[in-house]
């Protein structure tokens, strides 16, 4: 049976409590959704927890882990490092997803908005900033052209793979220009209609090398418009390339 929020909501407050009788944490805090008021049914659980020293990372890890494991039926997690900080990420027999994140108490603090203090005291830290438009932009012609490569040589699923990273790159670009969550397609769902209909012709319906090249030319199309929005003379440098790149034509000039 999947979690309820309840059971969710039950578990979370018993990790914030043994986190306060751990002598080697000296602060919690709440992140993710739940920090901003946003969060629903489905979300999971956001821990950052503060150690009082460095050195306590991996008994910290362990110890944290065997609870996790022998209390609260996890069955697999995984590894998140940033900076000096681990993110330990479960998942729970009940497909609940916990996210215990250790941090040196000098590395213990908002990194986001998404973060709000429950016992200690944070450190000022920098926000992390969103992705660079122009990295986005190089990252979607780079998949286009792995793309074309890939359909010329009949390997047809890492195609769909690079076709559909030339989209995905497309919607981060217009949530940075939206204001929106740039990362992991956080904030896509929350874009207008205007951008998002357009790209439904750039989903891969099946795998043959003409779909394959009729969605690559719909993304290729929705990189360039996007490009202008940031950079125009960047856009029209890459017009040419990319046009001839996705064009249907192409397919002609590979089998010659």
């Amino acid at each position: 049976m999947p979690y309820t929020s309840q059971e969710r909501d039950n578990l979370r407050a018993q990790l914030v409590a043994a986190a306060r009788t751990d002598p080697r944490i000296i602060g919690a805090a709440l992140t993710g959704s739940a920090a901003t008021g946003l969060e629903d049914r489905w979300s999971d659980i956001d821990l950052l927890f503060g150690l009082r020293n460095a050195s306590d990372l991996p008994s910290a890890l362990a110890d944290w882990t065997t609870r996790m494991y022998g209390e609260h039926g996890a069955v697999h997690h995984v590894d998140v490092p940033f900076g000096a900080a681990v993110y330990r990420v479960f998942l729970l027999q009940s497909s609940l997803q916990v996210d215990l994140a250790f941090a040196p108490a000098a590395e213990f603090g908002a990194r986001a908005p998404s973060f709000r203090l429950l016992f200690g005291v944070a450190s000022e830290l920098p926000h992390v900033s969103p992705p660079a438009a122009e990295s986005l932009i190089g990252l979607a012609w780079l998949y286009a052209i792995h793309a074309r490569s890939c359909i010329a040589r009949g390997k047809l699923w890492q195609g769909e793979y690079m076709v559909s990273g030339v989209r995905d790159h497309v919607l981060s670009l217009a949530c940075l220009r939206h204001g929106l969550p740039a990362a992991q397609g956080r904030g896509t769902d929350r874009l207008p209609a205007e951008v998002t209909t357009p790209l439904l012709a750039a989903l891969v319906k099946r795998l043959d090398a003409d779909e394959l090249r009729r969605a690559l030319r719909i993304g290729v199309e929705a990189l360039l418009a996007e490009t202008v929005h940031i950079d125009e003379g960047l856009a029209r440098r890459l017009q040419k390339v990319l046009t001839e790149l996705a064009s249907p034509t192409r397919k002609a000039q590979e089998q010659t």
